[in-house]
């Protein structure tokens, strides 16, 4: 799809409301008019008002669903049947290929008609939303028919295009109570610095292509300076997974040595750049922690905690974006690995995580949690788990 400058331009004037300068708000409470989603003080995490940790489910295609045929109402049924489960919150994409963002650009008014209906979804479900907006990020620049390099230039058309997307999503949907928290994308670390970057660019890419730390810190900051210019106190997210376990090594040698604990926390400091007000990662359990996430660690709660004292340091909440485990022959051992993983979090005093996913079809035979399946019992472990995380952040002390 070809668009052009004035494009662009258009698109922009079309959707954005004059805002000041951006505001770092998260050190103060907000106002009444401002007591929406989610917000942070020093780190401790409030929503209404009072300090809150809660546990809900990744949600991917809840959107994607409606945008690709709105007569299908499927998802926004889904939202229903998980708050009768009592799973608060969803994370789920915005959009996910050029396809997706070519509804948003050409039928704009049509777009923001179905998003309005998840967003209507989720008020009568009395489920609050997350949404990751660029969640293939690495093709988004496709669009201005620019290499990926061009996150790195806030002067680019790629980052227009971003500010026009974020403004207008942002604008639109601020003074809505469903929308807890705005999430730049789906791992954006795991792409940054790595050194068979080549083996993994697309086709008739170029080095141009490859995802630096320097140019995804710059990429994040844009993003979240762009939030922040329209909602002054919403979580803001990174969206990352937990540092690849030569993550410092990647970078600073284009190797793959394993990191120590020290050069981790320098890795997770760096990948999310303030005004991020949050610390993000995802964390899985079906390999052992030192092959998956880092040598130095004992066990994942360890892991899991190191993270936790790092964000108290950085006056931050943790958001564990995704979490969890496949399905495997022994079912018993997967609910008592998925009971263990929950446990980790909850001794950890992670703020904010989501189970991976929720009534995903393409992934139904591993993934998948729907409320008839076998793997519906994770539903209920999650619900359980969230009211103790809500009356445990009533008395924790940060």
């Amino acid at each position: 799809m070809k668009l052009t400058i004035s494009l662009l331009a258009g698109v922009w004037l079309g959707f954005s409301v004059a805002a000041g300068a951006a505001s770092d708000s998260s050190s103060q409470p907000p106002g009444v008019e401002q007591a929406r989603g989610l917000w942070q003080t020093n780190g401790v995490l409030f929503k209404e008002s009072r300090p809150y940790r809660g546990v809900g489910a990744n949600y991917f295609d809840l959107f994607l669903r409606v945008l690709h045929d709105p007569t299908n109402r499927t998802s926004i049924d889904g939202l229903g049947q998980l708050g009768r489960a009592g799973i608060p919150f969803v994370r789920f994409a915005v959009a996910y290929n050029e396809a997706d963002w070519k509804i948003y650009f050409d039928q704009p008014v049509e777009f923001f008609r179905r998003m309005d209906l998840v967003v209507q979804g989720a008020k009568r479900a009395n489920i609050g939303l997350i949404p990751s907006f660029f969640w293939s990020f690495m093709s988004f620049p496709d669009l201005a028919r620019e290499p990926c390099d061009q996150w790195g230039n806030p002067d680019s058309k790629t980052i227009a295009m971003m500010r026009a997307v974020v403004g207008s999503i942002v604008e639109r949907y601020k003074h809505s109570a469903e929308l807890w928290a705005w999430e730049f994308g789906n791992e954006p670390n795991l792409m940054a610095d790595l050194p068979n970057a080549a083996q993994c660019r697309k086709p008739g890419g170029t080095e141009r292509d490859d995802l630096t730390s320097q140019v995804m810190v710059i990429m994040l900051r844009e993003f979240a300076k762009e939030v922040r210019r329209h909602d002054t106190h919403r979580l803001i997210i990174a969206g990352h997974s937990h540092p690849r376990a030569s993550a410092w090594h990647n970078s600073a040698e284009k190797g793959w040595s394993a990191d120590t604990k020290e050069q981790t926390l320098e890795i997770l400091r760096r990948d999310n750049p303030a005004p991020l007000d949050t610390l993000a990662i995802h964390a899985y359990a079906d390999k052992p922690v030192a092959k998956e996430m880092a040598a130095w660690a004992k066990d994942h709660g360890d892991y899991l905690r190191t993270v936790r004292q790092l964000s108290r340091e950085m006056k931050r909440p943790v958001f564990v974006g995704e979490f969890g485990l496949a399905s495997k022959s022994d079912s018993e051992d997967t609910r008592a690995r998925f009971e263990r993983l929950l446990t980790d979090l909850e001794q950890a005093q992670v703020d904010l995580a989501a189970f991976w996913v929720f009534d995903l079809e393409s992934q139904s035979q591993d993934w998948s949690v729907t409320i008839d399946n076998s793997r519906a019992y994770m539903l209920k472990l999650t619900a359980d788990a969230n009211r103790r995380w809500n009356q445990a952040a009533l008395h924790e002390q940060p």
